[in-house]
């Protein structure tokens, strides 16, 4: 008998706990620990700002699925991992041992980094839904008395399609309320580069995005640092390539959102062997940690290295699909190791993103998502807005039947040549 724990119950902890669950044999159990029951859809948070979406229509309570799957679920939250005890301590105080552990528990959000940063302080978030909620309270004040905004993603950010969903999803709202016309609008990043997306651009994303953003008069930094927040305020310093200051610039905004720095969370950070110094889970092309060989990781947690050598930090993107192929991936490889085998399954990393416009959208596919690649094409329409919402939808759908990858799913992705393990086969 096996016991495994999915440290981690969103987007790519819970989608790990339905997949592996196909692979246990029949003595084998699967625990969840989460940070509370619900499992929320990150990426509708931007249409949650503008009053698209109410929170409820992108959350789903995982009790009862768990239950149907029969999968042990603890809502507490994690304290401290100890992987030299094969164990994890909870909350509560107490432990739930395990003989393979799959660390899924995404980033921890660095507010604390930049001085006057997050929905605490001075500046709006999009990367939780309750962070949404708040950010869509201070929108509608906002709309009262328009004034300029600052929309962007700081130093260290390894997730930029939110930001740029996010700008461009302002601009059509505050269109369609017919304000547009008061409320001057900046973007703000750390890529070198317009559509860099912490990737070295993907297909003509740099044209693509930077047409975008001046068709709509959203004016840009790039290579930004920001210095810090105050209340109505932004500093920001702008960089050369060779990371000496270019200009600084000094913001005031009625409304400002931006893409913290990410780290990992404080359950396995500063562990020896474990983590990389920013506490991002260290891992083999199997998804496998190296020094524990019992311990998988998936999803943002993974440590991945920059691309490219940049004047300000930029993170490496888990876009969905990449994190559905580690998800595969390391459930096989688990299920080949209880059965006495070896890993043997690679993840492809291949990445399929839609961008959504608000009444357009850029559309990308990577294959792999790091460089040099086999497939590299952007493309930009109104139907990656409605394909968008079509995802929204199915994923959601998978989430509540608890279901990792319906049958016509592996049609379509069979169909389109897109592939979740390295050579291809599977």
């Amino acid at each position: 008998m096996a016991e495994i724990v999915v440290l981690g119950a969103g987007l790519s902890g819970a989608l790990m706990a339905y997949e592996m669950s196909e692979q246990l044999r029949k003595e084998d159990h699967i625990t969840v620990i989460g940070q509370g029951p619900t499992y929320q859809f990150y990426p509708s948070n931007p249409w949650v700002v503008v009053g698209w979406r109410k929170r409820h229509e992108i959350e789903v309570d995982l009790t009862k699925v768990m239950e149907k799957k029969n999968i042990r679920f603890i809502t507490e939250g994690a304290k401290r991992v100890n992987p030299d005890e094969n164990r994890v301590e909870l909350n509560s105080g107490e432990s739930v041992a395990y003989d393979y552990m799959v660390i899924a528990t995404g980033p921890e959000l660095a507010f604390d980094e930049i001085p006057g940063f997050g929905p605490q302080a001075f500046t709006q978030s999009i990367c939780e839904t309750g962070q949404a909620v708040q950010a869509y309270e201070a929108f509608e004040e906002f709309c009262k008395n328009p004034r300029p905004i600052v929309v962007g993603a700081a130093q260290g950010v390894s997730c930029f399609g939110p930001a740029y969903e996010f700008a461009f999803v302002l601009d059509t709202e505050l269109r369609r309320r017919k304000i547009r016309h008061k409320v001057p609008m900046t973007f703000v990043t750390s890529e070198p580069y317009i559509g860099h997306l912490g990737l070295d651009g993907v297909g003509d994303t740099k044209g693509i995005l930077e047409s975008a953003l001046r068709t709509r008069h959203i004016k840009w930094i790039t290579n930004a640092r920001v210095k810090e927040a105050t209340e109505g305020h932004i500093s920001i310093e702008e960089l050369n390539d060779d990371a000496s200051l270019k200009q600084t610039h000094e913001m005031d905004f009625g409304f400002a959102m931006m893409m913290p720095p990410f780290r990992g969370v404080p359950a396995v950070f500063g562990i020896e062997g474990l983590t990389n110094p920013r506490g991002f889970i260290l891992a083999d092309a199997y998804q496998r940690n190296p020094t524990y060989k019992n311990v998988f990781s998936i999803g943002v947690c993974v440590a991945i290295p920059p691309v490219t050598k940049t004047p300000v930090p930029v993170g490496v993107p888990k876009t969905g699909f990449m994190i559905e192929s580690m998800v595969t991936a390391t459930a096989h490889n688990i299920g080949k190791l209880l059965r006495g085998g070896e890993v043997d399954i690679k993840p492809s990393w291949n990445a399929i993103c839609l961008a959504d416009f608000g009444d357009g959208g850029i559309a990308f596919v990577a294959q792999p998502q790091l460089p040099p690649r086999n497939a590299n094409w952007a493309a930009s329409g109104k139907w990656v807005h409605w394909a968008k919402i079509a995802f929204e939808k199915y994923f959601m759908y998978k989430i509540r039947i608890g279901k990792s990858e319906p049958f016509y799913e592996k049609f379509m992705m069979k169909f389109a040549k897109i592939h979740k393990f390295e050579d291809g086969a599977h």
